[in-house]
């Protein structure tokens, strides 16, 4: 594994505690390397690997630090210094692979690139590694040594950046060598949704406009931009999330059955659905989407700064921390039925999830004088994160024969749970260590390919173009810590809906 950008903060998050994983785990093969590769000159094999010991202690996801499995890893990372912008470099990396590999047969050599690094400089480094003769351009797919090229979201800055830096991967290297990584993907719950839907008879009949009211698919983040204000202005929420992670969960959540689990054939019904979202136009965004900032708020006592006042963010920014959109698909299974799509950051909880709200009953013959509160429609919910799993809302009657004399039954709402750590304890892998793994064995059904991108940049471009155009005067604000603005609250209740909260 080779990783340009590796003294960044996403080598350190996750990709080095994935890779621990998979080291304590015995799934990496007895002679796999890692070589980092860096701007920092001076940085040496074993300065490296002290700086990765220190973020794997201190990272959430590694449980009961190993410092044998450590040992064993650490002897085969090592660290190239050099500008991976400047076609010198890849002679460095040459000379690195060649004294790490030297030992193994030709066909054996197989390796990946992982560009842990800005969309800014995807493209000369896509281009230096065809060019340098280090990922050649392989036909076939069972081609052996194997190069691989792993590129994280965003790919691209819009329909037609997607579109240029697509035809250029494509013209260096093969589809089956690019692995376009959402990190989403690799979450156990959003695996699960083909399993729950697919595997189990109860669910697909009812998985249609018959019976779906709506569904809501939320991303929700507690922390603020941090130390990102740059990056952010350039990206803002719909970049950041909505163009991948939550059209990812909604392609998931509508596609047909697949004619086999393999990554064509799933990859194929997700861009059919993609292909038949309806089109934002300027007439329908204003009363189909919402965007908004985060403004100044208090969470468990601290104080909170605003998005405008965060480092490296416009006083006048136009960016939005929050966005809201109701989508429509326009297919036989699908049409009529909305998907409310949100995503914020600063929001009151950390939360992923996509719920399924089913139609309310035709007739409700429950009730009486003395009991006045609406029944509430079935609710299927699939949680990606905190605490992975799915429950199913329904109501029950209230025991008691007090309430027989009343002459009518009580009847409240009650949820059916199932928690992947409850039921198989703490066996969910971070997504990075399912997805890196997945890289190694040629598995790419949780990656994107290209024209998946293409199709979600095309339902994103026109709401980033309008909103670009039309100056939000005032920016709509909702305070840090809360659910998000009172506008997302009147979008959905245009149709008699409300947003969940966890």
């Amino acid at each position: 594994m080779v990783i340009f950008g590796a003294t960044g903060d996403l080598t350190k998050r996750k990709l080095f505690p994935a890779l621990y994983s998979l080291a304590a785990e015995h799934l990496l093969a007895p002679d796999f390397a890692v070589l980092a590769v860096g701007r920092e000159a001076t940085e040496t094999d074993q300065s490296f690997r002290e700086k990765m010991l220190a973020a794997l202690k201190e990272s959430d996801e590694v449980k009961n630090f190993d410092d044998a499995v450590w040992q064993l890893l650490a002897q085969r990372v090592f660290y190239s210094g050099g500008d991976a912008s400047d076609a010198q470099c890849y002679e460095g990396i040459k000379v690195r692979l060649a004294e790490i590999e030297h030992a193994r047969p030709e066909e054996e050599r197989n390796r990946f690139f992982y560009l842990a690094v800005p969309p800014s400089v995807f493209e000369p480094i896509v281009r230096h590694l065809s060019e340098s003769g280090l990922v050649p351009k392989h036909e076939d797919s069972k081609a052996r040594p194997w190069a691989r090229v792993v590129v994280e979201k965003p790919f691209g800055h819009s329909l037609e950046t997607a579109r240029a830096l697509n035809a250029l991967v494509l013209t260096l290297f093969a589809e089956h060598q690019v692995y376009r990584i959402d990190h989403f993907l690799g979450k156990e719950t959003v695996q699960n949704v083909l399993v729950l839907r697919f595997a189990n008879s109860i669910f697909e009949p009812l998985w249609n406009r018959r019976w779906v009211s709506h569904v809501q698919i939320t991303a929700a983040e507690a922390v603020g931009v941090e130390a990102r204000g740059k990056y952010y202005e350039e990206a803002g929420v719909v970049r950041d999330m909505f163009q991948n992670h939550l059209l990812q969960l909604l392609a998931l959540t509508a596609m047909e059955p697949p004619p086999a689990m393999t990554a064509d054939a799933v990859r194929d019904e997700k861009v059919k659905v993609l292909k038949s979202v309806r089109w934002m136009t300027p007439e329908s965004i204003p009363t189909s989407a919402v965007r908004a900032q985060y403004s100044a708020g208090a969470v468990k006592g601290n104080l909170l700064s605003g998005y405008r006042d965060e480092p490296d963010v416009a006083r006048d920014s136009q960016t939005p921390t929050y966005a809201a959109a109701r989508f429509y698909i326009d297919n036989w299974r699908w049409k009529g039925v909305p998907f409310y799509l949100r995503s914020g950051k600063r929001m009151a909880k950390r939360y992923s999830e996509i719920a399924v709200t089913f139609q309310s009953p035709p007739h409700l013959m429950f009730g009486g004088e003395g009991n006045n509160r609406e029944l509430q429609p079935n609710v299927l919910v699939l949680r990606v994160q905190p605490n992975e799993g799915v429950s199913l809302n329904f109501e029950v009657k209230v025991p008691g024969a007090a309430v027989a004399l009343t002459q009518h039954l009580e009847v409240a709402p009650v949820d059916m749970d199932f928690s992947y750590s409850e039921a198989f304890g703490e066996t969910a892998a971070p997504a990075y260590e399912t997805l890196l793994l997945d890289v190694m064995i040629g598995e790419m059904t949780l990656f994107t390919r290209s024209d998946e991108v293409e199709a979600a940049w095309k339902i994103i471009d026109p709401l980033l173009n309008y909103w670009s155009e039309h100056i939000a005067s005032p920016m709509p604000t909702y305070p840090a810590g809360s659910w998000g603005p009172a506008e997302a609250d009147r979008l959905i209740s245009l149709d008699g809906a409300r947003w969940r909260t966890p």
